[in-house]
């Protein structure tokens, strides 16, 4: 009788340590994918800050371009509308 206990006590301390193993192997797994995905973020949030910018150059390159042979406050309207445009074709496409 007392060794079939002891035997159900080794039984429950190796499920409990298989269960913390297993537990420990699944939030080491989760930390790994967990760093790629915030890498991977911050690459795309690098890559948006990027892109802005290079549309504002886009954008002042437009205006100083039609500034040329308009006013200013004409080429910076003109510039302004066609960014409008750009914006509300963006929204369309993404519905």
């Amino acid at each position: 009788m007392q060794r079939l206990e002891h035997m159900q006590h080794l039984d429950k301390h190796l499920a409990d340590q298989l269960a913390h193993v297993a537990r420990e192997s699944v939030r080491a797994e989760l930390r790994e994918q967990t760093r790629g995905q915030r890498r991977k973020a911050a690459l795309y949030a690098g890559s948006g800050a990027a892109a802005l910018y290079a549309g504002a150059a886009v954008a002042l390159a437009v205006g100083l371009a039609l500034d040329l042979v308009l006013p200013g406050w004409a080429a910076a309207l003109i510039t302004a509308v066609i960014l409008a445009a750009v914006a509300f074709a963006l929204r369309t496409a993404a519905r």
